[in-house]
């Protein structure tokens, strides 16, 4: 039996061998980058974040241990229900499909680990961009941690195989027509599954395009978590601050 559905994101982000096979990720890296950003920003002392395709929250989760009041929204129901348990005063979380206005404004918006370029359909990504303009405030910066496509395309590695719990991933990338995708194949329980992430290769010239539309101005590039310069060839990283 084999496990397919039409959006990729809304099926694969919504099992639990999604989270198994990403177990490893480094939150200690993920909190420096938080340090790191929100003292670039200098966001205001309990200013309010909204963590845009927040996930299972723990970038939210360690924004409000340094005291900001933090919305988490994401597209998968189980990744949110998973978040509630860590919900307080200063952070909920809230299923909400991220190409549609949030109704509340903040001091920064931020869309973080490539949660970008999912669609098929341009118009959701430029809606994306146009919605993430209307959730800032008068002084308000949006944040998109973007893969850097140049350097992925340049160091893609065909087919891996990775262990997770004694779950065998088998992992096939490729790039087609303008996306990097990347092909999942796994037995569990002499059940097949296979899913597939397909991610928009957008440039800095492409998100450039995108603010042009969308009417936000690009006010600088990073090409990694400690916030160095963006170099396109070298950069693993694509971080860009808007507003």
């Amino acid at each position: 039996m084999t496990k397919t559905k039409k959006k990729w994101y809304a099926s694969w982000f919504d099992t639990p061998y999604y989270h198994i096979l990403y177990k490893d990720r480094d939150y200690s890296e993920a909190q420096r980058f938080m340090d790191n950003l929100t003292e670039y920003l200098n966001l205001p002392e309990n200013g309010k974040i909204l963590d845009l395709a927040c996930g299972k929250g723990r970038h939210s989760i360690y924004l409000n241990k340094l005291g900001y009041n933090v919305t988490g929204v994401d597209l998968s129901e189980q990744s949110i229900a998973h978040a509630k348990q860590f919900e307080n005063k200063s952070l909920k979380f809230d299923v909400y499909d991220m190409t549609k206005p949030y109704p509340e404004t903040f001091d920064a918006v931020f869309n973080l680990f490539t949660s970008f370029g999912y669609f098929e359909d341009d118009i959701c990504n430029l809606k994306t961009i146009t919605s993430i303009k209307a959730e800032l405030n008068e002084f308000g910066f949006g944040v998109i941690d973007f893969m850097n496509s140049e350097y992925v395309m340049d160091n893609l590695v065909p087919k891996d195989i990775k262990t997770v719990e004694g779950i065998d991933f088998l992992q096939q990338r490729r790039v087609e027509k303008g996306y990097i995708i990347k092909d999942i194949s796994f037995t569990v329980d002499e059940e097949d599954f296979k899913f597939q992430e397909r991610v928009k290769a957008f440039t800095l010239a492409d998100f450039e395009e995108l603010f042009k539309k969308a009417g936000v101005h690009l006010l600088d590039v990073f090409g990694d978590y400690k916030l160095r310069k963006y170099h396109p060839k070298t950069s693993e990283r694509l971080i860009m601050i808007f507003k």
